[in-house]
């Protein structure tokens, strides 16, 4: 009547062990788009979309401030050319829960910074086109991507 525990079961050890896995895939933040996606997000993700559809990449961001590197810094957040397809994925779906939970105050947080991670994906595209050669993580990737789907 009764299955064994051992068949057709995942161990604890084994689920956490795929949390990274899970989260360092690229296709995770169109995952994360899927379900509850703050309006501000929408918001801000078609605006991004927007200015990238007709400028393309030749309008001049300005870099994020020290403040918002403050900002990032005190949520336990590195800057975008910084962190990794995984960080950025937890970050977002971090930011989500924030937004969409009870908290008004966690809520005014996440927009701001989603705010400051459009800011830097944009100032960061600019200087991927320049002839300029940075080395930086592919989290920048996974924000574009969660920003793509959700601005549709």
């Amino acid at each position: 009547m009764y299955k064994s525990s051992s068949t057709n079961c995942i161990g604890s050890w084994q689920i956490n062990s795929n949390t990274n896995e899970y989260y360092a895939n690229l296709n995770t933040a169109i995952v994360l788009a899927r379900s509850q996606v703050p309006a501000k997000h929408k918001q801000l993700a078609a605006n991004y979309m927007l200015i990238k559809r007709i400028f393309g990449y030749s309008a001049a961001p300005i870099p994020i401030t020290n403040s918002d590197k403050t900002t990032l810094s005190r949520h336990g957040f590195a800057t975008l050319e910084n962190s990794t397809i995984s960080q950025i994925n937890k970050q977002i779906e971090q930011l989500k829960n924030w937004a969409n939970g009870g908290d008004i105050l966690l809520g005014v947080y996440a927009n701001e910074l989603f705010e400051i991670r459009i800011k830097e994906l944009k100032f960061l595209r600019l200087s991927m086109n320049s002839n300029r050669s940075i080395e930086f993580q592919e989290g920048y990737k996974a924000l574009e991507k969660y920003i793509e789907y959700i601005a549709k």
